[in-house]
């Protein structure tokens, strides 16, 4: 039975107009999801309602305990704007002033092949094979509610994975021989570094975040582009910051990508 209580396209509705306004959200609007299911139907009443051109997809991390909770170790949702920058650039990118706002240091990996329709499951090999090219880049992370992580999974699901969008720094050369999931990967903001990782520290690396993705939107009957990027997820871990922050992701040896956060602005009516 599903437990809503409000209905996922009024709960999609209260988000948008949450975005759409610049404002920010003191509380989930409406009753939290019990499952991830009933969750992406929030977003897919989202999805359908911002009606704009989707340029990717965020995977995100559920750790221990939840993915037990849940029966699944990643979530996601759409990306709708990116952008490319290049070595020393550091673009303006609007975050939620009054909700959670973040830059996560992330493998960005670029879809060149549609997966198979009707295909289910994927191999890690046959995953890579549908990948053409692998970026160092920036999610930004940020939404209305400010609550949106502590909340958990089913929050971050129904606001559109918690993303606000992407830039896109360079290309990595030879990716699948460049052993770039073993890569030190730091994330600075202002100047002061807030965390460190690896790619490899995720379940199967970033491309087990391509194969997790085309599994679920091969069930959630979603088709997938080419084109369209895959943020697989934060290689540092999530480290709030505020508008008017700068926020630098360092990877491997001489790869770099920056931005700086800006308070978003409402939309004309």
């Amino acid at each position: 039975m599903n437990l809503l209580t409000v209905d996922p396209a009024t709960i999609a509705g209260r988000f948008l107009a949450a975005r759409r306004s610049a404002g920010g959200l003191a509380d989930y609007p409406g009753d939290l999801p019990e499952t991830l299911d009933d969750a992406y139907k929030v977003q897919d009443q989202a999805i359908a309602a911002w009606g704009r051109p989707v340029v990717g997809w965020k995977v995100g991390r559920i750790n221990p305990p939840l993915s037990d909770r849940y029966g699944a170790d990643r979530l996601t949702g759409p990306i709708f704007s990116a952008q490319m920058a290049g070595h020393g650039e550091a673009p303006d990118c609007p975050v939620f002033a009054e909700g959670f706002a973040a830059g996560e240091a992330e493998f960005l990996l670029r879809i060149g092949r549609a997966p198979p329709q009707g295909q289910e499951s994927f191999t890690l090999g046959e995953a890579a094979d549908l990948i053409d090219a692998v970026h160092v880049g920036i999610e930004i992370a940020s939404s209305p509610l400010g609550a949106i992580n502590a909340l958990g999974p089913v929050a971050v699901i129904s606001d559109f994975g918690n993303n606000n969008g992407l830039v896109v720094g360079a290309a990595i050369p030879e990716w699948r021989s460049s052993g770039f999931e073993q890569w030190d990967v730091t994330t600075w903001v202002d100047g002061v570094e807030a965390g460190a990782g690896r790619a490899s520290g995720f379940p199967d690396g970033a491309i087990g975040a391509a194969r997790f993705l085309f599994e679920l939107m091969a069930r959630r009957g979603i088709a997938l582009q080419p084109g369209q990027w895959i943020s697989s997820g934060a290689v540092t871990g999530v480290h709030d910051a505020r508008p008017g922050q700068r926020v630098e992701a360092r990877f491997g040896d001489g790869y770099r990508v920056a931005c700086t956060l800006r308070p978003a602005r409402p939309e004309p009516a």
